[in-house]
């Protein structure tokens, strides 16, 4: 079993420790444009890492350009970098809503004792939104980004509103991380108007604990339907 050679930093996932090796193995010959990757669940065992980690490397891959990714095939080598290339990696969409998970439960928490009635409506009508633009060709998100940033405004923190907004900046921004989200949208995943509904409900009934439970729940499942997108 290969092991995962040891962070080139202290700030390393495991994802860019096992995307490096990959990497090195591409600079070094040890496949050739065209040649298929081995399966996740090889490189899984191999470098004795989870499944979720192998894809997260490969998608880092696929965003430099190094790999093309058939579904239900492979990855495949598209390109061969050079051996003084110096690998770049951006924020994947599990690093992103791990941190919204963290950040939009409390907001949600905070929100219950500080919410109107006048809000409350607005949410309403934003999962009404939510349910049209699913059914809309496409996939705009535009309700659902509305709908969590007005979560966070009903906090009456400033700070918790900016923090909220730079997340969901970066799951536009961050190459690795709309990625994912686009190979969401073509596996037909999309916002769940049942997990936005109970967060409404939370809140509405001012408790605290079940709106942090009902957002985290929510964020919970986006993060599985990232694994299924992949």
């Amino acid at each position: 079993m290969a092991a995962v050679p040891s962070p080139t930093s202290s700030f390393d996932r495991l994802y860019q420790t096992l995307a490096r090796a990959l990497i090195a193995k591409l600079s070094s010959g040890k496949y050739a444009v065209g040649d298929r990757l081995p399966a996740e669940r090889e490189l899984s065992i191999e470098y004795d890492v989870s499944r979720p980690t192998v894809r997260e490397a490969i998608i880092a891959l696929e965003v430099q350009g190094l790999v093309d990714v058939r579904v239900g095939s492979g990855a495949y080598v598209k390109r061969v970098p050079g051996k003084t290339e110096i690998p770049g990696f951006n924020i994947t969409a599990f690093e992103l809503t791990e941190a919204r998970l963290l950040f939009e439960g409390e907001a949600a928490a905070l929100a219950a004792s500080q919410i109107t009635d006048e809000e409350l409506n607005e949410l309403d009508a934003l999962v009404r939104a939510i349910a049209a633009e699913n059914l809309s060709k496409g996939g705009s998100e535009r309700a659902d980004r509305a709908f969590h940033l007005s979560i966070a405004a009903a906090t009456r923190n400033a700070a918790i509103v900016n923090t909220i907004k730079e997340l969901w900046n970066l799951r536009a921004n961050s190459p690795e991380s709309a990625l994912l989200h686009e190979k969401a949208r073509t596996a037909n995943i999309k916002p769940v108007v049942d997990e936005h509904s109970a967060i409404v409900d939370a809140l509405r009934n001012r408790d605290p604990a079940a709106a942090r439970t009902a957002m985290r729940m929510h964020l919970s499942a986006v993060l599985d339907s990232l694994l299924f997108a992949t």
